[in-house]
């Protein structure tokens, strides 16, 4: 009795390591790919705005309104996004999250000042509402309790490499500046909207909602996922997403992630001014800025290696934010200065570090029947510190080009997202969520 049981027990192992690998290799490239052109679409009005700016007349604290109001509509529209994304399903509403983002973000090639700028902003985040936290609550459709954290991470891990993406092509494009009566900005929306559309083109094609759809598993395979994704823990979670913003733990973690996106958005979406403020030409921003997501991009691998082989979550996230606290308020004591961008890059390390832990801990301290409409809770509420980042910094800089104060600014907000951690860390949640989820 006891070798048959054994030997069921190995055929279920195999099951699952060959079903699990599939998915993994079927839907995370995928996935990363999509996070890519979605960042790619959110940063690159920071290398528009080297010529764009003064092209249709916005000065510092025009620009961190545009560049913020996107996140104000996203916060906005994200609840009623996650609805009917929840009642559509991810292939058709996700495909036309990309396809009408990429329609507007190449209509930006035609604003002609700042209220143009704006409103196009605003639809852009309208537009984009809910593609973050409907992937997230895709993964949970997917894969099985025990692999949603790596498989989060490794989605967030896009992130980084979004954002140098963006350097690497988009100043580029802005030399293409006359060619067919356009501008270079012009062109560079134009061009970095394709992806988008294509994209959102393929997943309409071939993305599949639930695993009984996908033809490329087995019928075990289907039946051995349907059985281990836990189907009441994300069913109708999205509805509950609002509620889930008044709890207090779902709050303790917004907050957290708040302060970080405000560190985050307030630098990315600067970055490319502050380094012209500091002497570059257009061609040195577009190489330089890429240094600090691609030395993000592997700290943050190395981050999480260290994370997932000691399987502490808490002291991770909060070094990771110290580490940027004290990267940002040196750059801003330095100056602008080769060694300024050395403490930037240290502190994007930290930045997007911070995101592939955090990301792990909402499931420890939620329990599976809450962390579906956590997710999009926390997502919808640190997407305001993409507005409030980048006006902060826009209006401490005072169109004078200096932005140490902004700079400093956020290195407060990355330490109180490292405080809050600490208070989150002591908490000791993660003992009874399996017992109160919510």
């Amino acid at each position: 009795m006891s070798q048959v049981l054994t030997a069921t027990a190995m055929g279920d192992a195999e099951l699952e390591r060959r079903t699990m690998g599939k998915v993994m290799w079927r839907l995370l490239p995928l996935m990363m790919l999509m996070f890519l052109i979605n960042q790619l679409d959110r940063v690159n009005v920071s290398f528009a705005a080297l010529t764009m700016n003064r092209d249709i007349g916005l000065d510092t604290l025009s620009y961190a309104w545009g560049a913020g109001i996107f996140f104000l509509s996203y916060f906005a529209f994200e609840i009623p996004s996650n609805l009917i994304l929840e009642r559509v399903g991810a292939r058709l509403w996700i495909a036309r999250i990309m396809i009408t983002w990429g329609i507007i973000s190449g209509a930006t090639m035609f604003v002609t000042g700042p209220a143009s700028f704006l409103t196009l902003r605003f639809l852009l985040g309208a537009a984009e509402a809910g593609f973050v936290p409907g992937l997230v609550l895709y993964i949970t459709w997917w894969f099985p309790p025990r692999y949603r954290a790596r498989a989060t991470a490794w989605f967030f891990f896009a992130a980084p490499l979004g954002n140098a993406v963006s350097g690497i092509l988009s100043v580029p494009l802005l030399r293409l500046n006359g060619i067919a009566g356009l501008t270079g900005w012009q062109w560079m929306f134009l061009v970095e909207a394709i992806p988008a559309l294509l994209m959102g083109v393929y997943v309409l094609r071939y993305m599949k909602d639930r695993p009984s759809e996908a033809s490329w598993l087995t019928a075990p395979e289907r039946g051995w996922l349907d059985q281990h994704v836990d189907r009441r823990a994300v069913q109708h979670a999205v509805r509950d997403e609002l509620g889930a913003i008044c709890n207090r733990r779902v709050s303790l973690l917004s907050a957290i992630y708040l302060f970080r996106a405000m560190s985050m958005y307030g630098v990315s979406l600067f970055l490319p001014l502050i380094l012209s403020g500091a002497g570059l030409s257009n061609t040195q921003v577009g190489f330089t800025a890429t240094i600090p997501f691609l030395t993000a991009a592997i700290g943050a691998v190395i981050w999480a290696w260290s994370s997932d082989r000691s399987g502490e979550r808490h002291w991770h996230t909060i070094a990771a934010m110290l580490v940027s606290a004290t990267g940002l308020a040196t750059s801003a004591w330095l100056g602008a200065s080769v060694w300024s961008l050395i403490a930037i890059s240290i502190a994007a390390i930290g930045l997007y570090a911070q995101a592939v832990c955090f990301w792990s801990i909402p499931p420890m301290i939620l329990g599976p029947a809450a962390a579906a409409t956590g997710f999009a809770a926390i997502n919808a509420i640190g997407n305001l510190g993409g507005f409030l980042g980048p006006y902060v910094v826009g209006a401490t800089a005072r169109g004078h080009g200096d932005f140490s104060l902004g700079l400093y600014a956020m290195a407060g907000c990355a330490l109180l997202s490292a405080v809050l951690s600490h208070i989150l860390m002591h908490r000791k949640w993660e003992k009874t969520a399996q017992r109160s989820p919510a």
